[in-house]
């Protein structure tokens, strides 16, 4: 066949993601930290495109995410009877690549009854109400006093580097002494420990190994017993040589802490000549040490979980679902200042520019109402069905996968999965990842309900807890109480739950059990 440059014509499908519909995706998998940071990049790049503040009011020109839903009915958005917009599936299939265009034009015709998939009844809060109560002067949280700016309610705590410059600079005297002291200082991880060798220190900074040595000698002399440490034995010689018990059989006890953390208590007597009483003794007196010295200075403050959805229960029976609007970034599109630079603007580009802003901010806005609405649903399907886990606890988690949540609320699996990625929900029981409640299936060996994998690694950790140091159980044992209790399991299958819980194993539970640790 001779190899000459020819013309053919092929017809195919592929998947074409519009600008738009790649937008919503990414908006609908975020979580609402993110999503602020995300829309705070939108408000700087469109002019279109402002802040609703909260003494704004009716009157404002444009709408937000949550008040603007009439105003999209017109342009081909289908309403719920509640005035609610309809659920956009986000999956990754042709057919919604063909329903949101860059028109953003959308034909969904999807409906969706709590009530008649569940007998549970649940209660979706409106999306323009707060999430908790009214805090308005004169409510009942209101006290009459303003609250203190952010910085004014945390602690001046002085860090660990610092605290240990002030005390260099009154042990060491010489400057070149100083000089390698700071550079130990810097080198300290968050436990106190010195995380590089003293010989790269001693050659970075040019001088003697030696010298680096003494002056780590001195700067273990100051502060908090056991710092510029370089490994856990020195760490706690340190400490025990500041309490006087550094004696001959404790240092062989730090030579050997492999047997320790084994709990071979014939190996330590044998190796440090004492008998098991005065072992007993030198674990009690270690037990007693702390492992990480340099925490004790952490001033690390430590970020909440900010929840997404939020449960509560409902007066009468029942709970209510609603999304958290003090997360919830609300926004307006200026339909004022539109109609003002449209009615100036001169040339092409200029007007292509203003259509282009006024377009990429109505899809914003439909994006952040359609992604609350989408959240609301797949959330309030999740409580329906782990309703008895809301109630009674993690023994009662049922096995539950994304198809299952997919099916009810007629949406992509995809999406679903897209939904739950990063959010949490805050409940009577504490706060979830929604991933949290979706879990593999156990098999009954009754024949009965499958249990959910959760649930039988909680049975696990709770039959660990409650073993008898006489009783230790073993994972054999372990397989023989749960097929009792209905769940078919394997025995390696507890022994991989056991090691995800952090659990050890029987032998090595006895042993620790025995040694009194």
């Amino acid at each position: 066949m001779a190899l000459t440059p020819r013309l053919d014509l092929r017809q195919s499908q592929s998947l074409v993601m519009t600008p738009q519909l790649q937008q919503a995706i990414k908006m609908l998998q975020l979580s609402n930290i993110e999503l602020l940071d995300y829309v705070e990049q939108e408000l700087e790049q469109n002019p279109l495109l402002e802040r609703q503040e909260e003494t704004q009011g009716d009157d404002q020109e444009g709408g937000d995410a949550l008040d603007m839903a009439e105003e999209f009915s017109d342009e081909g958005v289908p309403m719920q009877e509640d005035g609610g917009l309809e659920s956009i599936d986000f999956s990754d299939t042709g057919k919604d690549a063909e329903a949101i265009n860059n028109d953003m034009d959308v034909d969904v015709d999807n409906e969706w009854n709590t009530d008649e998939t569940s007998p549970v009844e649940i209660a979706q809060a409106n999306l323009g109400e707060p999430a908790f109560a009214d805090n308005s002067p004169g409510g009942a949280t209101d006290f009459g006093a303003a609250l203190p700016n952010l910085e004014e309610t945390l602690t001046d705590q002085v860090s660990l580097r610092e605290r240990l410059n002030s005390q260099m600079a009154m042990t060491l005297g010489h400057p070149v002494e100083r000089m390698i002291g700071s550079q130990l200082i810097d080198m300290l991880d968050d436990s106190g420990y010195v995380s590089e060798p003293l010989e790269d220190i001693a050659e970075t900074l040019g001088c003697p190994f030696e010298q680096v040595e003494q002056v780590l000698k001195k700067l273990q002399q100051i502060d908090q017993p056991g710092l510029f440490a370089r490994d856990l034995a020195e760490c706690l010689a340190l400490q025990l040589r500041e309490r006087d018990r550094l004696d001959p059989a404790m240092q062989a006890l730090l030579e050997n802490l492999d047997l320790l953390a084994k709990r071979d208590l014939q190996g330590l007597t044998e190796i440090c000549g004492v008998d098991a009483e005065d072992i007993a003794d030198m674990f009690a007196e270690i037990k007693e040490l702390d492992p990480k010295p340099g925490l004790v200075f952490d001033d690390t403050v430590m970020q909440p979980v900010v929840p997404d959805v939020i449960m509560r229960t409902q007066p009468g029976g029942g709970w209510i679902v609603e999304l958290n609007s003090d997360t919830l970034p609300r926004v307006l599109v200026n339909n004022t200042y539109f109609a003002t630079i449209s009615s100036v603007a001169g040339s092409k580009e200029d007007k292509r520019y203003i259509n282009e802003c006024y377009q990429s901010a109505n899809w914003l806005v439909k994006s952040l109402h359609q992604r609350a609405t989408t959240i609301l649903k797949v959330a309030s399907e999740i409580v329906s069905q782990q309703n008895v886990f809301f109630n009674k606890g993690v023994q009662y988690l049922r096995p539950l996968v994304l198809r299952d949540i997919a099916e009810v609320i007629d949406m992509h699996e995809s999406t679903v999965s897209r939904v739950t990625s990063n959010k949490f929900i805050a409940s009577p029981r504490g706060i979830f990842e929604l991933k949290y409640f979706f879990t593999a299936a156990i098999a009954s060996s009754s024949g009965g309900d499958t249990h959910s994998a959760e649930s039988v690694r909680y049975r696990i950790k709770e039959l660990i807890d409650e073993e008898a140091a006489a009783k230790i159980l073993s994972d054999d044992k372990i397989v023989t109480i749960l097929k009792a209790e209905g769940m078919d399991i394997a025995r390696r299958t507890v022994a991989k739950y056991r090691e995800a819980l952090g659990l050890s194993s029987s032998v090595q539970r006895r042993r620790e059990k025995n040694s009194a640790l």
